[in-house]
């Protein structure tokens, strides 16, 4: 059995750059101090995101971008944006991923409320 050759850190980072045009200052900035770090977070963008998966590259930033949008994660979002210009992504369909993940988080809140309101409706009867 032959061992499979891992890339370094910076064969990796190599890869993100051609991808999204750049790469988030804290994963390069994660290489310094842990280059396994970004080994494992590579394996998991595999798992997540595999060669033959069901949804197809555009479709995938765009909810990869609707998820750090929810998620308050702003490296992340800057690198969707980043990713966005890379591939040639219409506004329309950054827009409406905009629009779709406000109108979800505007739902979670209404959602979340739930309690507020059954206190409401309580002290009104």
């Amino acid at each position: 059995m032959t061992a499979s050759t891992v890339p370094s850190a910076q064969d990796l980072l190599a890869k993100m750059r051609a991808g999204m045009g750049r790469v988030p200052a804290a994963i390069e900035k994660s290489t310094i101090v842990d280059d396994g770090l970004i080994q494992e977070h590579m394996r998991s963008r595999m798992y997540a995101m595999p060669a033959n998966g069901a949804l197809n590259e555009e479709t995938r930033t765009l909810v990869y971008l609707a998820a750090a949008l929810a998620g308050s994660s702003p490296a992340c979002v800057a690198a969707m944006a980043d990713k966005v210009v890379q591939q040639g992504i219409p506004a329309a369909k950054v827009l409406e991923t905009v629009h779709i993940t406000r109108f979800a988080m505007a739902t979670k809140i209404i959602g979340d409320a739930e309690p507020v309101f059954d206190a409401l409706v309580r002290s009104q009867t």
